[in-house]
């Protein structure tokens, strides 16, 4: 109890009475915080490096006239000053218990080219090696911290809440690595609150993390919800839009699936290719909407071919998130699915019922689905226009026929192998539903007396 009693004393002492002090300065631009943690035993050590001079109220002693940081003065300050601005400002958790306060087993200052936190070993090493022996401004140096909390096992499930390391800059990152019990590794990296991170978690929540993220992103998504509203406007009925609806489905799940196992394009066009695409997709539907005779048939299979594109529209707003998933990609991909789908039923659940209204009681149906849909047109003609103003300034260069080109055609052959046999099964479900209502229809004029020629 003493240890700390004195630390936070000289804290006090050195912004009260120390001479020539190097004065607080204004909140840093930008910030990374790089972290390992690792459970280990009966302890969880935690281990953190930031920039000292993103702990602003804190006034570290200076020496000479050049005014360079004294370090040996600094040395008491360092762990009440990690414990202020790190450590309080992180929440860590044990199964679902929180974990006490940190104790700070040591502190090293080091200069930004150091490289020995490029891994958790090298990163201990340091901190249990040599001071920093030479001249340096104080806002020339990392803060490196060891921070040791205790827990009841190595093999609990953990978790953290990194939100409050944002206080440390304006634009904060940070590069959480994981290191697992058995020596596997998770890296995570966080451009903003994040919120509650399970580090190991399990199917189930993750599969609700996604399900979630994916509720979320389908009412976010303006150009989403576009396309959707011009599948809907011509089939106002659920029955109807069964098979649209779910070839849409299928579609933006094989693209999404193959895009996050790395069988989609990594070049830096292809995102600007693929939201232009997404525009133009909205344009030629709400276009087809104004020309008219759209069919079930014909709808399903267009919705089925720009369900693709869409569907890489979805990974890259996955590209962040998916670090959350754990060992459970695959689940937390289908989760995200269901919770798009859960999205467009829930759309699809208002936008029925308005249409409907809509043209029953304030406008006669054609003209609405004109009027509704050159709205649409309009609007996606400039979303196109603009990113096709991005998508022009990528120079897209013909592939070097490689091994490695030869590898990826192998994997788009599987894709497109996929997609036919998707392609297929809707085309079987549609044919079915076609037949089962032709029945019904057969069996209605027979059951029907006035259909009987007298």
């Amino acid at each position: 109890m003493l240890a700390p009693a004195r630390g936070a004393a000289a804290l006090v002492a050195a912004l009260l009475f120390t001479p020539g002090l190097l004065s607080a300065h204004d909140i840093p631009n930008d910030v990374t915080v790089q972290a390992f943690l690792k459970p280990s035993g009966d302890r969880l050590h935690l281990l953190v490096r930031v920039p000292l001079k993103a702990m602003r109220d804190v006034d570290f002693p200076a020496r000479g006239k050049e005014g360079f940081l004294d370090i040996e003065g600094t040395g008491p300050l360092l762990p009440d000053a990690a414990t202020l601005w790190i450590s309080n400002f992180i929440n860590l958790y044990e199964n679902h218990t929180v974990l006490p306060k940190p104790r700070v087993v040591e502190t090293r200052l080091a200069l930004p080219s150091d490289r020995s936190f490029t891994s958790y070993e090298a990163a201990m090493a340091h901190l249990a090696g040599p001071k920093l022996d030479t001249d340096v401004f104080w806002d020339q140096v990392m803060l490196d911290v060891l921070f040791e909390y205790p827990i009841q096992s190595d093999r609990s499930r953990f978790s953290i809440e990194p939100g409050g390391l944002n206080r440390l800059g304006l634009n904060v990152v940070t590069v959480l690595s994981y290191v697992l019990p058995n020596g596997a590794i998770r890296a995570f990296e966080f451009t903003s609150d994040p919120g509650l991170v399970r580090l190991d978690p399990q199917w189930y929540q993750a599969a609700g993390r996604f399900v979630e993220l994916g509720f979320k992103h389908i009412l976010d998504g303006t150009d989403h919800l576009l396309f959707l509203f011009c599948l809907v406007i011509p089939f106002r009925r659920f029955r109807a839009l069964i098979p649209v609806v779910t070839a849409f489905t299928v579609a933006h799940s094989i693209t999404l699936i193959a895009s996050a196992y790395n069988l989609a394009p990594d070049a830096p066009w292809f995102p600007p290719l693929i939201e232009t695409l997404i525009a133009v997709s909205i344009v030629y539907m709400a276009l087809e909407n104004i020309v008219g005779g759209a069919t079930v048939k014909r709808r399903w299979m267009i919705a089925f071919g720009f369900g693709l594109v869409h569907g890489f529209g979805f990974s890259f707003a996955l590209r962040q998130t998916l670090q959350l998933a754990g060992s459970h990609m695959l689940t937390s991909l289908l989760s995200f699915n269901i919770g798009v789908e859960l999205g467009q039923l829930l759309v699809l659940a208002m936008l029925i019922p308005a249409l409907e209204l809509l043209f029953r009681h304030a406008v006669q149906e054609r003209t609405g689905t004109i009027i509704l849909s050159a709205l649409v047109a309009h609007t996606a003609w400039h979303w196109m226009m603009d990113r096709w103003g991005v998508l022009s300034r990528y120079h897209i260069e013909m592939p070097a026929f490689d091994a490695a080109l030869w590898a990826s055609v192998l994997r788009w052959l599987m894709f497109i192998v996929i997609a036919g046999g998707a392609v297929w099964f809707i085309a079987g479900l549609v044919r079915e539903r076609s037949l089962e209502r032709e029945a019904i229809r057969i069996r209605e004029n027979q059951m029907d007396p006035s259909s009987v020629d007298h």
